[in-house]
């Protein structure tokens, strides 16, 4: 399979759980990005990048539908751009290493909570 290729079958995977799981798409962002040879930094910028507008399309269709709750949508914004901001910064000045493991005990963590519920 060609590199181009395999980018749009990661960019409609990421846009398939992004849709389904909501914001989930940096779960298979990051990995395959890594997978074909992208630093851990850059792949998770690149999956925020990504990630931000199919975020965008996701949401509008499901307030379109009567999907979602704009008063707690809404309520919760400033507070996610906060952390996204600080979460920025401490990317920047963390080791690759612990970046890696901090990724990767959310998506443990993630798992484990969400076959429990």
């Amino acid at each position: 399979m060609t590199d181009k290729n395999k980018m749009r079958m990661l960019g409609a995977a990421a846009g398939l759980a992004n849709g389904f799981f909501g914001s989930g798409g940096g779960i298979i962002a990051v990995p395959m990005l890594r997978k074909n040879g992208f630093e851990p930094k850059k792949a998770h910028a690149g999956s925020l990048a990504l990630t931000l507008p199919l975020s965008a399309v996701s949401a509008v269709l499901y307030f379109s539908q009567g999907g979602a709750d704009y008063s707690t949508a809404f309520r919760l914004v400033p507070f996610g751009l906060a952390g996204a901001l600080l979460g920025t910064m401490l990317m920047k000045k963390i080791s690759v290493r612990l970046l890696s493991g901090i990724f990767g005990a959310l998506l443990v963590f993630s798992g484990v909570r969400t076959f429990f519920l």
